[in-house]
């Protein structure tokens, strides 16, 4: 009994740091990466045994019940979203939010997806896109997106400003003209964002979608990883000492058994 709970909590202790050390390498990767939130993983243990029952050498005075540990295991990952550093690029199609919310952007199956990087550019249309040709959500007071394809107004790399609220004008000949707003989308609850890849994002089942109020829109300026290299290092140290400890503890329970079975013989 004892050998076999020193091989199963070994394994469930490597396999929760080996989830934690793919946390931190994602982190590192992607350490340059515009509008990235770091991911960091949570343990919990599994379900206890009790050693009160017949068979075991308890004491009968004993108030407290004898338990057994069977593991851990490695919980949902959870993302910190505490603001990056805003860098300054002088592009009129970076943008990045300062506070809470995220750029909706509609995908080519007409999908709504979420994201805080602001290095958008214009495409051939005239539509201001991110990396991945998804278009930029600009609405008008009646709430239509007038940034797609064919839409009303054209945009160019230096033909637009946005304002401190996203307020989207065109430069014209004689004065500038008021046509949209970004849309800035919030969510309630901390951890209530799915990552879909290329940094978007879609909201959990049964997650509301509002209009965040409480953000800033900075032209010129894309918002860095919020991802600290010193910290990821020091956290995959010791990640990798409590995995090479659940190894030892492993071999010595191997060890261990071998004793056992020799002394049968």
């Amino acid at each position: 009994m004892l050998f076999r709970s020193l091989l199963w909590n070994s394994k469930s202790g490597m396999m929760a740091q080996q989830e934690k050390l793919d946390t931190i390498s994602n982190n590192i990767a992607n350490s340059n990466t515009n509008g990235y939130k770091k991911l960091d993983t949570n343990f919990k243990d599994l379900v206890y045994e009790t050693l009160d029952r017949k068979g075991y050498p308890v004491s009968s005075n004993t108030k407290t019940v004898l338990q057994n540990g069977t593991g851990v295991r490695a919980g949902e990952w959870t993302r910190d979203n505490t603001q990056g550093q805003l860098t300054q690029t002088s592009l009129s199609t970076d943008l990045a939010i300062d506070g809470s919310g995220y750029f909706e952007v509609v995908q080519s199956d007409n999908s709504k997806a979420y994201t805080r990087a602001g290095n958008f550019t214009t495409d051939a249309s005239g539509t201001i896109v991110d990396q991945k040709g998804n278009r930029l959500s600009i609405v008008d007071a009646k709430g239509n997106n007038i940034n797609k394809v064919n839409g009303p107004y054209k945009f160019s790399a230096n033909n637009f400003n946005v304002d401190s609220n996203g307020i989207v004008t065109i430069k014209g000949s004689n004065a500038n003209l008021a046509v949209g707003k970004i849309k800035i989308s919030t969510v309630v609850g901390y951890n209530s964002m799915i990552s879909i890849g290329d940094n978007l994002f879609m909201p959990k089942p049964g997650v509301k979608v509002t209009a965040s109020k409480d953000y800033s829109i900075t032209q010129g300026c894309l918002e860095q990883s919020n991802v600290d290299i010193a910290t990821e290092m020091t956290d995959m140290l010791v990640t990798q000492r409590a995995f090479q400890l659940s190894s030892t503890t492993l071999k010595t329970a191997d060890e261990m058994w071998q004793m056992a079975n020799n002394l049968q013989k």
